[in-house]
């Protein structure tokens, strides 16, 4: 069968190609003029007749399946092969044993030609193929799709006079029909089993897949010999899910009439086939799912999938109340809408096992939680120990609309076969509406199915008509069996249809009458298979209208029930944040210091290649170079900084990881992280031996694919997984972050407020204006900073014993300038009782410069060293002039403060005018604003005029943010007011940063003579 997949189109178009030649091939009566292919299920066109084959002889044909001499050809084969079968090759030798040895013998056949045994064999290819195209998918009977010409009997000239004649199909290494011990069947049992396989109300898409083995496993499922057929007792399991999913909306739009709820109407069979798909998931060793899903039907799925108390989502319709708890934890943040919250439970399955459900929250932005699935699935497989992946899985429930049009399903797909993303599969299931809020298909796609973009990673796609569902069911068990088998994406398409509008307040006959129409008199799907298992004598009238009854029953007392609800507790989604402080506790600040000889350990880990390890001569002379400074304790640079902070944060017991694009390298060649033999090949990473038997995930440097969005996405939700863990992305370019702005304004900034969800991802942004235009400048910083959530005008409690300004803040956005200091704020991230997203403007320049560099001592514990102060060795929010001067200077006549690489232009400017009375403070941490040291600052030098000193232009960088900070910490000293904070900086601009590097010269030259003028600086600059 070698030739076989690579013939057949060919051979189709050669086949279209002789009988538009022959006189006997002509129009099929009645025909429509030709269509574009339809590119959805409903349309308001007339719907065509399906083709009528058209009988053509045989002997009118040309004998060509291929081109016009492949008769000769294949008779020339057929001559050699009797002669001497070694001389063609393999795959024609099976073909000739097949057709001409066994169909000698195979009576009632003898007048079968070998091209029609291949026709045949293309009509059975056909069906695999495009056999979906047939199928009846819609259960509104609203479709207008063509039939291909594939599935045309008068295309592979056969007639109805030969439905009855018996053909040989032979015996091949493939699954389905071509592998049973039945060679010899009619045309019409096979048309029959054809159509019964693909064109029932399951359309299968899989023979895109180049795999042979996967194909065979798919064939060995569809082509059955006989239908599907499910117990009785499973048919009641079947029918109580879906009367569960069908009364629990019944019971929403009856109580809560004009709420919006984003119902499951016109797809309730989800529910079931969820339930089953994770019970045969659970059977297969499946122990943990994480769920992302959209707001419609999440409510539904939440109650009756996941388990959350019914109780608890009645309340929230009706208000809800904050937790009430004994002691500390009531912190509730600012809430979000009940159909956007997550949950974790543990549930029972129908094979007596538990499954641990865990839905994450998500925002409105429909696919924005796909990457945070997958990236919390890649987690919970490290924590335990999941080398398979088949203990922990992602589901990830798409719309249609979404799936085709929203650029991070494909991101995310994508990172399906990526070695330190892959997840071992993820199943998607798409719940067609066959609308996108009021938008047609053929208005939101380019394609035939909105499931297209699935194609590009080779999975199985399997459609399915939401009304029927036992098929629901069968193909959602099927996915889970694929998922299991071959840990590979799998998609199951419901489509199915909104009985109501985007929400139930909307109207959707303004945009959609003709499928509204259709919809106020369709059926529910209970109510089709209740009508089926009744009029089938399967089940009686009696136990429907038990069965409604319990329900009902149920939900009632559960509504009353939740009047008096009270959550006890904040609803973590995991045990291993058990312990963590919630903004409203006090957590005490922690030494980031590390013992002298753990430092010279690790340093000389990270610093040592294998004896006959040969790197390239460049980078073995910058580990010289490392190995040097961590022997004379001098001249710490920010790479290596960066690497003492991951050892001695492994050497404790926590899992670092750091991806982004070219990480591994670094996009300045500065981190080396990973180090590739020039002769070999072979790659070395020395953060992967820092400790005995270290495992080879404990820390993970991974290139990411080019994608900003989708591999945040997923850092984000490995990071919310568990606490004790760096979890790290870095931009390429501090800019390109917003590809990914939906993450950073959706989840990073707001998450804990919303969702009550603490993450401590750290992003590094590369920032500084050194001439590379406004592309690779800035990192926006002012974004952040406008996002973040503490009050301009209020000081917060400062006292070191007292402060919860970092744990009442959004999260922390730093701009360091040290090597030391980066160590510093890498190892906070853990060193504490809370988690915060940190942001960091990473330099690009100061990664070499000559006086960006920190002593060995700056990193230790060590009483008396630097950085030591009475709590110990920590992260500098700010860091004083380094003139060290005395508790107040009244000589100093101008206060500098600036945050980044500008310090040290402004440094060198200094030096360079001999300006001693310039005092040059550098804010390290933005956010939240350290008001203690600026004050202690401005009580320093009170004879000095405060100026802000920026590279950013005044609409960007941190102005903005500092101006009103700064005003309200020196108003509550009495310093001055807002017209006394002079600013220096480039004027507003559109464009973050000039494109010429003269006129970037310049503007630099302007900025340091400004700070260093004599005269007095002018308000505003």
């Amino acid at each position: 069968m070698a030739w076989f997949r690579a013939a057949s189109g060919v051979a189709r178009l050669a086949l279209r190609r002789n009988l538009a030649r022959t006189p006997y091939h002509v129009a099929r009566a009645g025909a429509l003029p030709r269509f574009e292919p339809a590119r959805c299920f409903h349309s308001t066109q007339l719907r065509r007749a399906a083709p009528v084959p058209r009988p053509v002889p045989l002997s009118r044909l040309t004998d060509s399946f291929l081109d016009g001499t492949s008769s000769v050809y294949l008779e020339e084969l057929q001559r050699a092969w009797e002669a001497d079968p070694s001389s063609v090759d393999e795959s024609w030798d099976n073909f000739f044993r097949n057709f001409v040895g066994q169909a000698a013998t195979s009576p009632g056949i003898s007048g079968q030609t070998i091209q029609e045994s291949m026709r045949l064999l293309l009509l059975v290819r056909a069906y695999q193929v495009n056999g979906h195209m047939k199928a009846k998918l819609d259960p509104l009977d609203l479709e207008e799709r063509e039939i291909s010409d594939d599935l045309d009997l008068a295309l592979y000239g056969f007639t109805e006079a030969d439905l009855d004649r018996e053909f040989f199909l032979g015996v091949w290494r493939m699954s389905g029909f071509l592998s049973e011990n039945r060679p010899v069947q009619t045309l019409r049992s096979i048309l029959e089993r054809l159509e019964q396989a693909y064109c029932g109300t399951v359309g299968y898409e899989y023979m895109h897949i180049p795999n042979r083995d996967q194909c065979n496993w798919l064939r060995e499922r569809i082509e059955t010999v006989k239908p599907r057929e499910y117990s009785q007792e499973r048919r009641q399991v079947i029918l109580d899910r879906l009367t569960w999913s069908t009364l629990f909306e019944n019971f929403l739009a009856t109580k809560w009439k004009a709420a919006k709820r984003f119902g499951l109407e016109g797809g309730e069979t989800l529910i079931p086939g969820m339930k089953e798909m994770f019970d045969r998931a659970a059977d297969l060793g499946v122990e943990s799912i994480v769920i992302g899903m959209p707001h419609r039907g999440r409510l539904n799925v939440l109650g009756n999938v996941v388990r959350k108390p019914l109780r608890q989502i009645f309340s929230e319709f009706s208000g809800g109340t904050k937790p009430v708890e004994e002691g500390e934890g009531l912190y509730t943040g600012t809430g979000d809408v009940k159909y956007h919250l997550g949950t974790s439970y543990d549930r029972p399955t129908r094979g007596g096992k538990m499954i641990h459900l865990s839905l994450v929250a998500n925002p409105s932005h429909l696919e924005a939680v796909d990457p945070v699935v997958v990236g919390k699935a890649r987690a919970k497989q490290y924590y335990s120990n999941d080398i398979e992946r088949t203990r922990n899985m992602g589901v990830l429930i798409h719309g249609d609309g979404s799936f085709a049009g929203q650029g991070v399903v494909y991101e995310t797909l994508h990172l399906s076969a990526l070695p330190n993303y892959t997840t071992g599969g993820t199943i998607h299931i798409v719940v067609n509406n066959q609308v996108a809020f009021t938008t047609d298909p053929k208005c939101g796609r380019s394609s035939q199915y909105c499931t297209d973009v699935a194609k590009a990673l080779s999975v199985p796609i399997f459609h399915v008509n939401g009304d029927d569902v036992e098929a629901v069911v069968h193909v959602c068990e099927l996915a889970a069996e694929w998922r299991q088998t071959f840990h590979s994406d799998v998609v199951v398409d419901v489509v199915c249809y909104r009985r109501f509008g985007h929400n139930e307040i909307d109207e959707p006959s303004f945009t959609q009458p003709k499928m509204y129409r259709v919809i106020q008199d369709h059926p529910s799907a209970l109510e089709l298979y209740e009508k089926e298992l009744l009029e089938s004598g399967r089940i009686s009238k009696d136990d429907v209208d038990r069965m409604r009854n319990k329900v009902s029953t149920i939900l009632e007392e559960e509504f009353i029930n939740s009047k008096d609800y009270v959550p006890r507790k904040r609803d973590w989604l995991s045990a291993y944040w058990a312990g963590f402080k919630s903004p409203e506790q006090i957590s005490r600040i922690r030494n980031t210091g590390v013992k002298p000889e753990i430092l010279k350990r690790v340093g000389q880990a990270i610093t040592t290649l294998p004896e006959n390890f040969k790197p390239h001569r460049a980078i073995k002379r910058i580990f010289q170079q490392r190995a040097e400074m961590i022997e004379t304790e001098e001249g710490i640079d920010w790479a290596l900084a960066e690497a003492l902070a991951f050892a001695t944060l492994i050497v404790e017991g926590n899992h670092v990881r750091l991806s982004g694009q070219d990480v591994e390298r670094g996009t300045f060649s500065h981190r080396h992280a990973v180090v590739h033999d020039q002769e070999t090949g072979e790659m070395y990473c020395p953060l992967d031996h820092i400790i005995i038997n270290q495992d080879e995930e404990m820390f993970t440097v991974s290139n990411s694919s080019l994608s900003e969005f989708g591999v945040l996405g997923f850092e984000l939700g490995y990071s919310m997984e568990n606490p004790n863990s760096l979890v790290l992305w870095e931009a390429q370019f501090g800019d390109f972050a917003n590809g990914a702005q939906v993450m950073f304004d959706q989840f990073l900034s707001s998450g804990e407020a919303k969702w009550l969800r603490q993450t401590g991802l750290a992003v590094l942004l590369p920032h500084g204006y050194d001439g590379q235009g406004p592309e690779h400048s800035s990192g926006r910083v002012e974004r952040f900073l406008q996002m973040s959530d503490d009050n301009p005008y209020i000081i917060p409690e400062m006292d070191p014993t007292l402060r919860k300004q970092i744990q009442e803040c959004n999260w922390q956005v730093v701009n360091v300038t040290t090597p030391a200091n980066y160590f510093h704020v890498l190892r906070r991230q853990l060193h504490r009782d809370f988690r915060k997203p940190l942001i960091v403007m990473s330099p690009k320049n100061l990664l070499r410069h000559k006086d960006c560099k920190s002593h060995l001592s700056e990193f230790d514990d060590v009483l008396g060293h630097p950085g030591f102060d009475k709590q110990g060795t920590r992260f500098k929010r700010l860091i004083k002039d380094r003139n060290d001067h005395k508790e107040i200077e009244e000589g100093i006549d101008r206060l500098i403060l600036c945050s980044g690489k500008v310090y040290y232009e402004l440094d060198e400017a200094r030096k360079n005018t001999k300006r001693n009375d310039v005092a040059i403070c550098r804010v390290e941490q933005l956010c939240p604003f350290p008001y203690d040291l600026i004050q202690r600052e401005f009580k320093r030098y009170p004879n000095a005029e405060i100026v802000w000193c920026q590279e950013e232009p005044m609409n960007m960088g941190a102005y903005s943010y500092v101006n009103a900070r700064i005003y309200t910490a020196m108003r509550a000293i009495s310093r001055g007011n807002i017209e006394d904070i002079k600013y220096i900086g480039r004027a507003p601009s559109a464009a973050t940063a000039t494109g010429f590097l003269s006129v970037h010269v310049q503007e630099q030259k302007e900025i340091l003579h400004k700070a260093m003028q004599p005269e007095p600086i002018g308000f505003p600059f």
